[in-house]
């Protein structure tokens, strides 16, 4: 048998065992020493089907760790404004979070227009790691104006989100939100953060939040694993505009 077709052999009997759920999303596949015995092909095949599988979207490779199987990729509609642990239950997943930071900084140019207020204002930064069923799904950089951050912080952010903490137990209700959404390549922090390699595809979402009487209350830097979500919405045709204009459009609550 070729070589073409003994990694695509390999390939496909793995893919049909994730498929029917012989190996369960976080599951860690055999190694290739295993794999080598089971199938009786050379090493390069084994790698070439890892390959294969790892750019379809069905495993990953962490490293010093193992080859894992993913779960399948989320298809998150942007039809309305809602927080992360909202958009995992509507999948049935379970949301959790790992701080990574909370301080005090200085608001640069980009935050301090976000947020309203002018550059070098102190405000709250946070950074948190937010997974679904213990997998990484994006980093999140959220900035807070000062007074409504110190609160945030003093709550257990782990297991309760900004969102609900801003609305539930503060009293500031979110209104609306603009999202800038683009591809880029993840950097070492984000890739380290995510358990992904440095340069692997994420989707990049600037979101601002703005409270009653269009105030902005809440700017976050998202960094989504390209591999496990992607964002789909609806689009309606209106009526054209004068060359020279734009229009804005943000997403409401």
């Amino acid at each position: 048998m070729s070589e073409a077709l003994l990694y695509e052999k390999v390939e496909e009997v793995l893919a049909a065992e994730i498929a029917t759920g012989e190996l369960r999303p976080g599951d860690r596949l055999p190694s290739e020493d295993e794999l080598l015995t089971r199938f009786g092909v050379s090493r390069i095949t084994v790698r070439r089907a890892i390959q294969n599988l790892v750019q379809r979207g069905v495993v990953e490779i962490q490293r010093g760790r193992g080859t894992f199987v993913l779960a399948p990729r989320i298809s998150q509609e942007l039809t309305k404004l809602t927080g992360f642990v909202e958009d995992m239950m509507v999948h049935g997943r379970k949301a959790s979070a790992k701080v990574l930071s909370r301080d005090e900084v200085a608001a640069n140019a980009t935050v301090a227009r976000q947020l309203g207020i002018s550059k070098g204002t102190r405000v709250v930064r946070i950074e948190r790691v937010r997974l679904a069923d213990s997998v990484p799904m994006s980093l999140d950089e959220t900035y807070l104006p000062l007074a409504i951050g110190r609160q945030i912080v003093r709550n257990d952010l782990r297991v309760k989100p900004i969102f609900t903490l801003l609305e539930e137990k503060y009293g500031v209700p979110l209104t609306e939100a603009e999202y800038k959404l683009e591809a880029s390549a993840a950097s070492a922090h984000v890739a380290e953060a995510l358990s992904i390699e440095e340069n692997a595809p994420i989707l990049r979402i600037e979101r601002t939040t703005f409270t009653t009487d269009g105030r902005p209350i809440d700017y976050e830097m998202l960094s989504y694993r390209g591999d496990l979500i992607r964002f789909v919405t609806r689009l309606i045709r209106g009526a054209k505009t004068e060359p020279g204009h734009s229009t804005r459009r943000r997403l409401k609550a």
